[in-house]
């Protein structure tokens, strides 16, 4: 009988340590002052930042296979954003832009080409021949999307629609740029002749690749208030 009584207490003694870990492992962490932690994990707060009603990224397009396409897959990027053409004069400048694609895309830029036969019929070819063609000659990387008009009238791309709403300019030639911001805001506007070697044209990429993402200063610059003994007198004409 006493044998039995050992076996059993000893039986209870060896299931105290499992049940303590249970009991503590069902209870909430507390902090210093005996309060619930709360969790770290506050994924579920985060949120993408706002774009501008105008936002060039708020819009929706096609590869240039012809699959859907939606530009806020490049929400907080810089883009520069060109009307290509492959029998242009200018067409060469592929070699440029594959070139700053490959310097700058691991610091958040992409180049957005769009085909165009606005001028001249300078991009007659088909998806799969504009696919080849910059493939074979150029290597073209950067994405390609379908070819759009972007003179005004019926037609016009919403793409370039937005472009011009924005900067008040439309490609007057094939290979004009658009420089947009992180937000889908376009900075600037470059004419055909502006080459991706252009040093101005780099600094400013550069530059807008530094802004941070929805925590660029929007404070408008204020002239300083002359001083005392600057100001005019009061019959002093300004």
């Amino acid at each position: 009988m006493n044998r039995m009584m050992q076996f059993a207490a000893l039986l209870t003694l060896l299931a105290l340590p499992t049940l303590g870990v249970v009991a503590q492992d069902d209870k909430p962490a507390k902090d210093d002052d005996g309060k619930v932690a709360k969790s770290d994990d506050n994924s579920s707060d985060k949120q993408e930042a706002e774009l501008p009603e105008d936002s060039l990224y708020r819009l929706k397009t096609k590869t240039l296979e012809g699959e859907d396409a939606d530009l806020k897959d490049y929400q907080g990027k810089v883009t520069l954003v060109v009307n290509v053409a492959s029998k242009c004069g200018y067409t060469p400048q592929y070699t440029g832009l594959e070139k700053l694609y490959e310097d700058l895309k691991d610091k958040g830029f992409v180049i957005l080409g769009f085909p165009s036969n606005d001028f001249r019929g300078q991009e007659p070819g088909t998806p799969e021949e504009i696919r080849k063609f910059c493939t074979d000659k150029y290597e073209v990387t950067f994405p390609l999307f379908e070819k759009v008009q972007t003179k005004e009238g019926d037609g016009q791309s919403p793409i370039y629609a937005n472009l011009k709403k924005q900067s008040e300019e439309l490609p007057s030639w094939n290979f004009c740029k658009y420089l947009v911001g992180k937000d889908g805001k376009v900075i600037k506007f470059y004419a055909s002749k502006v080459t991706p070697e252009d040093a101005d044209l780099r600094k400013e990429i550069e530059a807008a690749l530094k802004v941070e993402y929805g925590k660029a200063d929007k404070t408008e610059d204020k002239p300083e208030k002359p001083a005392e003994g600057d100001q005019p007198d009061k019959g002093e004409k300004k």
